[in-house]
């Protein structure tokens, strides 16, 4: 194999493959980043890493004089790549080494055994597309509420549930629940699917996919390629492998009636709490008093340090007192992504609903609702 590839597309490139390689690989090659030289049309260049639950591929233009393929340390090329300067890179193997050379820069690395290299995973048929900088917006929203504990691996994961032209994403970790609806371009009418892939990895793809206009979701049904979800967007296509199990049915969880919905602005809120949050001792809640015109936070003890701050807030019904682990709470402000936040409450000891609409509506479109538990305070 010999090519010639823009160091910034290489590197760009090399970083997004080999972003989810094991770093203890069960076995040398899976710890690899497969190069793959083909000189048709204008020619590409295709890197693609694998390690058995998650499949990375990305092809980019790259002037072709040999075609072939190596296999070759993912991380080491990453690192490699980075640090180049910004010249012109040819890449070509010879037998066991590869070289890889930009202006005086010049490496030769040891190559893995191609046929050792276990074949990717069949992207599954396309189910339906949409926006990447609506994909992206809607699983950062959500991917903040998933847990992180291994050893509960259903809730560390986003459900994706599809039902015609509608997608909505939800996840837990039990004391928190987000939720996020949003259109989309169907492959058929009557497209019905659910999912539960990892959150992580959820959103590491996202994040790399808003680049292009349009992400396609491709979600196996039975048959072939049953148990995978494939993603594809600015020439980038990954597939990975679905958690087993489900979320809680949830539906049920979040109320359609209050009685109290306050609204405040959205950044004074953040600042504030984050303020008064700092005197909060670890697991220690930040609480807040809804009056009418006034929203007052206060965080600390009689016999530690105590904070006290007010802002204005509109409050409709009863006068409420209650009180959240602030870091739960910083989280659904800063994925409501709107100027004005809405709270709305039953009672002090059940969960409240965190939106950014003027209104509860759970009708809306696009409507991101994150219900978030609160913490009972002594006495």
């Amino acid at each position: 194999m010999k090519i010639r590839v823009e160091r910034d597309v290489l590197a760009e490139a090399v970083a997004w493959a080999a972003r989810s390689l094991p770093a203890r690989p069960s076995t040398p090659v899976l710890a690899g980043l497969m190069l793959k030289a083909d000189s048709e049309e204008q020619g590409t260049l295709s890197l693609s890493g694998f390690d058995y639950e998650v499949s990375a591929r990305v092809s980019v233009e790259a002037e072709v004089e040999e075609e072939g393929q190596l296999l070759v340390s993912g991380r080491l090329l990453a690192d490699i790549s980075r640090a180049l300067p910004n010249r012109p890179v040819e890449i070509s193997s010879d037998g066991v080494r590869a070289t890889v050379v930009c202006g005086s820069s010049r490496f030769t690395l040891h190559t893995l055994p191609v046929e050792e290299y276990p074949a990717l995973p069949e992207m599954p048929t396309a189910t339906g597309t949409v926006p990447g900088e609506v994909f992206s917006a809607a699983v950062q929203q959500v991917a903040v509420a998933a847990g992180r504990d291994d050893t509960l691996p259903v809730l560390t994961g986003v459900r994706i549930e599809i039902e015609g032209d509608t997608v909505t994403l939800a996840s837990t970790d039990r004391y928190r629940f987000a939720v996020r609806e949003f259109l989309w371009k169907p492959e058929t009418a009557d497209a019905s699917s659910v999912a539960l892939v990892p959150a992580k990895m959820l959103l590491d793809t996202a994040k790399s996919l808003t680049s292009g206009d349009t992400v396609t979701i491709a979600l196996a049904g039975s048959g072939a390629g049953e148990g995978l979800i494939g993603f594809e967007g600015a020439g980038r296509r990954t597939t990975t492998r679905l958690l087993e199990g489900d979320l809680p049915k949830y539906k049920t969880l979040f109320p359609t009636e209050f009685n109290s919905v306050a609204v405040i602005e959205t950044a004074p809120f953040v600042e504030a709490v984050k303020r008064v949050a700092l005197v909060a001792e670890r697991n220690t809640p930040v609480r807040l008093s809804f009056e009418q015109g006034v929203l007052t936070l206060e965080a600390g003890s009689s016999d530690d340090a105590q904070a006290v701050e007010r802002v204005d807030a509109t409050l409709e019904g009863d006068d409420i007192s209650i009180a959240f682990n602030p870091t739960f709470l910083l989280d659904g402000l800063s994925a409501i992504d709107s100027p004005v936040a809405q709270l709305a409450f039953t009672t002090s000891t059940k969960p409240a609903l965190l939106s950014g609409k003027p209104a509860v509506d759970a009708e809306a479109d696009d409507q991101y609702k994150y219900l978030i538990m609160p913490v009972r305070l002594s006495g």
